[in-house]
C-alpha cells in the first residue's frame, strides 16, 4: 500500500523578467555617466564664471567708489546743499554703471535719489563703516532684496594728518553706494541657458558611442545566448569564437572548454546507454525462446498439481514455479517492449474506432467487469484514430495498477474535452505521496525502498507513458483532493 499523501505544494513562481533589457540598461548607464559629467562640468563651469562676472563687477564697482570719495574734500561739518552735490557728483560717474549714493553724518541723510535712505545697506554694513577704526579701503556687502541682486558699498571720509599716513581719523561722514547686478545675473541666466540647451544635443551625440558600445558588448553576449540555446537543443559541437583578451573572451574561452567537455561526456554516457539498451535487448531476446519451453512445462506441471497426482509439498512448489515463470515471462515481454521504445522501433497501427468501446473491450477481456471493483463512466460516440492494442495496455496498465494499489471501486471515465478525448482512471487508496508523484513513471521505481518485489514489472507505467507519447497525447498522476490517486490521459481526436 502507499502512504497517505501529503498536502500539495504550491507551485513556484518562476523568476520575475527585468522590464529593461541589458542593452537598455547598458545606454542608460551611458548617458547617465554622460549626464552627470556634462552638468559636473556645467556646474562647475557656471560658478566659477558667476564668481568671475560678480568679482569684476565689484571690484570695478569699489575700486572706482572708493577713489571718487577719496578725491572729494568735504568741509565738516558738512551742509546739507553741499553734501548732496558731492553725492550726486559721484552717483554719475559710477562704474560699471550709475549708483546710487547716499550719505550719513550723525542725523543727517542725503542721497542722489528721491530717498534719503536705503533699505538694501544693512545693519552690518553700517556698523562696519562706522566702527572706531575705520578702514580706508571701504566695506562691501551682496544682497539679495525681492529676488534683485545689490551691491553695497561703504566708504568713511577720513581725516589724514599732516605727518603720517597712518594717522588717518574717521570724520563720521560716510558715503554708501548701492548698484544693482540685474546685468549681470541676466548674463549669468543666459550662460545657464546655454548650458542647459548645449547639454541635450550632448547627449544625444552621447547616444551614439552608447550604442556603439552596447552593440560591441552585447554581441558576444548574443553569441553567447545563442550558443547555450544551441546546447540546449542538442549541438552540443557549438562553439564561440574567442577574439581578444578581454573578460567576455575568457568567458567564451571557459564555455568552449566546458562544452567540449560535456560534449566528451554525453558522447560516452550515449555509448554507455546504448550498450545498456542492446544488453537488455538482447538478453530479452535470448530469454524468450528458454521461457516459451519453461511456461509449457508449467502449464503441463500445472495441470498435474490441480489433478491430484501430485504431493501437496510438490504440488505447492510446481505452483510457485508456474507463478515465477509466469512473472518472469511478463518482465521479458516489457523489456522486449521498452527495448523498442529505447530504438525508436516501436510502430503505430491506427485506426478509427470508438474510445469507450476499446475502453470496454480492455476492461472486459481482463475479467474487470464487476460494478463494486471497477465502475465504467464511459460517453459514448468519441470517435479518435488509436492504435487498439497500444491503447489496450494503457488502460490495462493504469486499471490494473489502481486495483492493486488504490482501493475499490476504481472509476474509469471517458469523456470528450475539446479536441482531445480524455481517459480518467481514480481509485479510493490512499493516493500517491507527493514526492513519490514525479517518479512514478519511471523504470522500476520504488516507492518503498524496502520492497524488493512487487506484483508487476516496475515497467508498466513507463510503458504507458511511451504508448501515449507515441499517440501524440500525455499523461499525468495526481491526488484527488477527496482521497485516492488519478491517472489523466489525454490524446488528440
Amino acid at each position: 500500500m502507499r502512504p497517505e499523501p501529503a498536502p500539495r505544494r504550491r507551485r513556484a513562481r518562476g523568476p520575475r523578467r527585468r522590464p529593461f533589457g541589458l542593452r537598455t540598461r547598458l545606454v542608460l548607464a551611458f548617458l547617465l555617466v554622460a549626464a552627470v559629467g556634462c552638468g559636473t562640468t556645467a556646474a562647475l563651469t557656471y560658478r566659477a564664471a558667476r564668481n568671475a562676472i560678480l568679482e569684476q563687477t565689484q571690484d570695478t564697482a569699489v575700486s572706482a567708489f572708493r577713489e571718487q570719495v577719496e578725491n572729494i574734500s568735504t568741509p565738516l561739518p558738512p551742509e546739507a546743499e553741499n553734501l548732496k552735490s558731492h553725492v550726486l557728483l559721484i552717483a554719475r560717474q559710477g562704474k560699471p554703471r550709475p549708483w546710487r549714493v547716499y550719505a550719513e553724518y550723525g542725523t543727517l541723510r542725503v542721497s542722489s535719489t528721491d530717498r534719503p535712505t536705503s533699505s538694501v545697506i544693512t545693519p552690518e554694513l553700517r556698523a562696519r563703516a562706522n566702527a572706531a577704526v575705520a578702514t580706508p579701503h571701504g566695506s562691501f556687502q551682496r544682497v539679495v532684496k525681492n529676488g534683485t541682486p545689490y551691491l553695497t558699498m561703504a566708504v568713511p571720509a577720513l581725516f589724514h594728518a599732516f605727518t603720517s599716513q597712518d594717522a588717518a581719523q574717521p570724520t563720521g561722514l560716510v558715503y554708501y553706494a548701492v548698484l544693482e547686478l540685474d546685468e549681470e545675473e541676466a548674463n549669468i541666466e543666459a550662460m545657464v541657458t546655454a548650458a542647459r540647451d548645449g547639454a541635450l544635443p550632448a547627449l544625444a551625440v552621447a547616444l551614439i558611442p552608447a550604442l556603439l558600445a552596447a552593440r560591441g558588448v552585447l554581441r558576444p553576449v548574443r553569441e553567447l545566448r545563442l550558443a547555450a540555446h544551441n546546447m540546449g537543443r542538442g549541438r552540443l559541437d557549438t562553439r564561440i569564437q574567442a577574439k581578444g583578451s578581454d573578460e567576455l573572451s575568457d568567458l567564451a574561452r571557459t564555455f568552449n572548454d566546458s562544452a567540449a567537455a560535456l560534449e566528451r561526456s554525453v558522447a560516452e554516457l550515449r555509448r554507455a546507454e546504448a550498450r545498456a539498451r542492446r544488453f537488455a535487448s538482447d538478453v530479452s531476446h535470448e530469454l524468450r525462446t528458454p521461457l516459451a519451453g519453461m511456461l509449457a512445462v508449467t502449464e503441463v506441471l500445472d495441470e498435474d498439481a490441480d489433478s491430484g497426482t501430485l504431493d501437496s509439498d510438490t504440488a505447492r512448489a510446481v505452483r510457485l514455479i508456474s507463478a515465477e515463470t509466469g512473472r518472469l515471462a511478463v518482465l521479458v515481454e516489457d523489456l522486449m517492449e521498452i527495448s523498442r521504445f529505447d530504438a525508436r522501433a516501436a510502430e503505430l497501427h491506427t485506426d478509427e474506432v470508438d474510445a469507450a468501446d476499446c475502453v470496454r473491450k480492455t476492461l472486459q477481456n481482463r475479467h474487470w467487469t464487476d460494478p463494486a471493483a471497477v465502475v465504467q463512466e464511459l460517453v459514448p460516440g468519441i470517435r479518435a484514430r488509436l492504435d487498439p492494442r497500444r491503447f489496450d495496455v494503457v488502460v490495462a496498465n493504469l486499471v490494473g495498477n489502481a486495483l492493486r494499489h488504490g482501493g475499490a471501486p476504481v472509476t474509469v471515465r471517458v469523456y470528450e474535452a475539446g479536441d482531445h478525448f480524455v481517459t480518467e482512471v481514480s481509485d479510493r487508496g490512499p493516493g500517491i505521496h507527493p514526492d513519490v508523484l514525479p517518479h512514478v513513471f519511471d523504470r522500476f521505481y520504488k516507492a518503498d525502498p524496502a520492497r524488493t518485489r512487487s506484483a508487476g514489472s516496475g515497467l508498466g507505467l513507463a510503458i504507458t507513458l511511451e504508448n501515449v507519447h507515441l499517440h501524440g497525447g500525455t499523461v499525468e498522476a495526481a491526488n484527488d483532493p477527496g482521497g485516492g490517486a488519478v491517472f489523466t490521459v489525454r490524446i488528440p481526436l
